[in-house]
């Protein structure tokens, strides 16, 4: 048996929903391709944002020096977890030779950057030092958009989650390469 379980309770789980997230596109900001390459990134994902594929806010500076936790050239994309896989694919088919450091906003800033992460291309060591290891409130951004953690209750309830977990489960007896969810 493992040192770590898991929550399993539905309520815990849903309430602990990370809402927001961050990509960092880095380059390094002394080869003038790599630069080019993040700032016409950046123009496609606003010109994506802008015609409807996804929801998606680069920040408005792009750092040309190290910054934070951030060891070379970078910027923020900050996404709502609805619109996660879009941009999350979208970046990871187009990134070109970019490296992509994904991870959530929650009170624990540190632990976002260093355990709760995922790397789109090469990683690159960071500088944590500078970073808080726990807040009062989660950090929201853009509340005029009202997504993310400003969106207004979840779209389902605990029980219309049971049921189509349930539902799920009925469906995917009939496929034979699907894991059983266990019975308690």
């Amino acid at each position: 048996m493992s040192d770590h379980n898991p929550p399993t309770d539905l309520e815990e789980v849903v309430n602990s929903e990370v809402k927001e997230w961050h990509f960092h596109i880095y380059f390094h900001q002394r080869n003038a391709n790599q630069h080019q390459a993040a700032l016409d990134l950046r123009d496609a994902v606003l010109r994506l944002r802008r015609d409807g594929a996804f929801v998606a806010v680069p920040l408005f500076r792009v750092n040309t020096d190290p910054i934070g936790p951030h060891p070379v050239g970078s910027y923020e994309i900050w996404v709502p977890s609805t619109s996660f896989s879009s941009v999350f694919s979208y970046l990871c088919m187009n990134r070109g030779s970019l490296s992509i450091l994904v991870h959530p906003l929650t009170r624990e800033a540190r632990k976002d950057h260093e355990f709760r992460n995922a790397w789109i291309g090469p990683p690159f060591p960071l500088d944590l030092s500078a970073l808080p290891v726990k807040t009062e409130e989660v950090p929201i951004q853009y509340p005029s958009l009202k997504l993310g953690y400003s969106a207004p209750e979840s779209e389902f309830t605990l029980d219309q989650r049971r049921r189509i977990g349930a539902n799920l489960e009925r469906i995917l007896k009939g496929e034979r390469e699907a894991a059983r969810a266990p019975m308690n």
